[in-house]
């Protein structure tokens, strides 16, 4: 059987033990209803209120603000959907303002809002080169009417990050009620420090998965006193921001994750930072081969390149033959790639981007995983430029 090299981190982390363990006591048996008043409901409100400690503290939130929610997915939907229509109700008009590089989460429940109601418009912002946001282009893009700004922390393709303080600080001086921000930070919550990084931040989502968690959780943290209407109203849960009964296997999952996360984040950075450079520095030589956003500031744990001439889908399929899990960062069909929209953005030439290939690490990252990785995927490109 072919040995197994998991390079796809950034898509789903693999579930850590800790979180299994955690979560079983709420997984068989009896689960209460955490809204109950019974001795079963008390303590599953119990385990849900110290888990929610838990995603707070990892975000330098009050527990207060913490929705849990189904993913991040559902956050990031929340959060746009929520806010926009929250302002709607009260303006004559709404816009909605977003970075063009946004995971379809955000792109799409904007877009889904502009289509239904006529009083609403998605402004996008404009990123250079690297990926990082323009921020003349959203001072642009902002205006009187803009209900909520939402960038990601970090993008989930290249790992490009954004300058989140500068970001808010051109939105909160917009107009005299400032703007709410929001980001999507999924994919930089298992490599940065959230605290810090998003302190001037209003709302941030994250999910568990990414972080060794369970898969359908996540959660919508919100910092400061966000007007925010329920997208799925019911029993008033999650003080009436989310309708619907808590699931607490999924809740303490993401606790579990977020707390071995944090503990582990400074060790794991420094390590894999030098996986990164090391797969960067070889990869390099490789013939028509680019590192993405070379220049920028990038999580530690992504390495994004492209090849010119080659398509990710032969990519792929050769380097799973091998045991080589890894992302191609773009849709493929006919065995024709489509490009991102986030390398559209960039302006990378589509030749290119139908190369493009994203390796992502984690803390379960080895060198000797490494160095097969950087051997494997030397042979394949080698032959499929027929020149093995």
């Amino acid at each position: 059987m072919t040995r197994q090299y998991y390079f796809d981190h950034a898509a789903s982390a693999p579930r850590r033990d800790e979180v299994i363990d955690a979560m079983e006591r709420w997984q068989r048996g009896v689960v209460g209803n955490p809204s109950g008043s019974h001795r079963a409901a008390r303590e599953a409100r119990r385990a849900i209120e110290e888990a929610r400690d838990e995603v707070a503290s990892f975000v330098g939130a009050k527990p207060g603000g913490v929705i849990f929610t189904a993913g991040g997915t559902e956050s990031c939907h929340l959060a746009v959907v929520g806010v926009a229509n929250h302002h709607r109700r009260h303006h004559e008009s709404t816009s909605i303002v977003l970075s063009r590089i946004e995971h379809h989460a955000v792109l799409d429940a904007a877009a889904m809002m502009e289509r239904d109601y006529p009083s609403v418009s998605v402004r996008h912002v404009d990123v250079d080169a690297e990926g990082v946001v323009d921020l003349d282009s959203l001072r642009a893009a902002l205006g009187p009417d803009t209900a909520i700004v939402s960038v990601m922390t970090a993008n989930n393709e290249t790992g490009v990050t954004q300058p989140m303080d500068g970001i808010s600080s051109i939105a909160k001086g917009t107009h005299s009620g400032g703007t709410t921000v929001h980001t999507d930070a999924v994919a930089a919550a298992p490599w940065l420090y959230l605290p810090m990084v998003t302190a001037s931040i209003d709302m941030i989502s994250i999910c568990a998965h990414k972080l060794g968690g369970p898969v359908n959780s996540g959660a919508l943290i919100v910092r400061n006193d966000v007007p925010l209407d329920a997208v799925v109203p019911g029993g008033g849960q999650e003080r009436g921001r989310r309708g619907g009964t808590v699931d607490v296997a999924a809740a303490v999952g993401l606790a579990a994750a977020v707390r071995a996360t944090a503990r582990e984040l400074t060790e794991v950075n420094d390590r894999v930072i030098d996986f990164q450079e090391k797969l960067e520095a070889a990869l390099s030589f490789l013939p028509r081969c680019v590192v993405t956003a070379p220049d920028a500031s990038r999580l530690a744990g992504t390495v994004h390149v492209t090849f010119e001439g080659l398509a990710s889908d032969e990519l792929l399929f050769l380097l799973d033959q091998e045991g080589v899990c890894v992302s191609a960062a773009a849709s493929c069909s006919s065995g024709a790639a489509e490009p991102s929209h986030v390398l559209a953005a960039m302006g990378v030439a589509t030749a290119r981007a139908r190369g493009a290939l994203r390796i992502s690490m984690g803390a379960e990252t080895t060198e000797e995983e490494v160095d097969a990785l950087i051997g494997i995927l030397s042979s394949v490109v080698y032959r499929l430029r027929g020149e093995a």
